[in-house]
């Protein structure tokens, strides 16, 4: 075998194997690339789902945010409306005829007869002379005209010795139906 068939032998022994080397590189390129795609698809999908996840959370924040505030200017509005509605109805008890004040001031001192045997009785400025005529009749002979203080109307009875007083005000009876019946009320006007 002359030198050339040995250079020859080596050159296509050396082709071969930078071919099989090349090859091999090429095969390992390729599973490394497809390996870094797979590792890049599992960190998008993982990116992805956390932004979906934050999108969601951050959605549910907002609208749970907005359905407050939407609600606290719903009952705070229900508020004002039930407001209007209690001064309309103590303006209402206000402005009824003298005949009704002094039906209720009468009814009010038997009331308070229950409680207070004998002391002085109190009233609003507009219901002093109904209440002093009242106090004239012999049924209430025990009590005695108190003052004029300031309360939308009705009486306030105080014993003698000042150690006990009962509130027949307007206000405190309408305050004990408006709280009885404030969930009845606002089921009439929002239901």
């Amino acid at each position: 075998m002359g030198l050339d068939a040995v250079i020859a032998e080596i050159r296509e022994k050396g082709r071969k194997e930078a071919e099989a080397i090349v090859q091999d590189g090429i095969t390992r390129k390729d599973e490394i690339l497809s390996a870094a795609r797979q590792e890049v698809e599992k960190i998008q999908q993982i990116v992805k789902d956390d932004v979906e996840k934050n999108y969601s959370h951050i959605i549910s924040q907002e609208e749970a945010a907005a359905n407050l505030i939407v609600k606290r200017q719903i009952l705070n509005a229900q508020k004002d409306l039930m407001d209007q509605v209690y001064k309309q109805a103590l303006d209402k008890i206000i402005t009824m005829p003298e005949s009704f004040h002094e039906e209720a001031i009468t009814s009010l001192l038997r009331k308070a007869k229950q409680e207070i045997a004998k002391g002085r009785v109190s009233c609003a400025a507009r219901d002093e002379k109904i209440l002093k005529k009242v106090l004239n009749e012999s049924e209430f002979s025990a009590y005695t005209f108190g003052s004029v203080i300031e309360i939308d109307g009705g009486i306030i009875v105080e014993s003698d010795d000042g150690q006990l007083q009962v509130d027949y005000s307007y206000r405190t009876f309408l305050n004990q139906v408006w709280e009885s019946g404030l969930k009845d009320a606002s089921d009439c006007l929002f239901a």
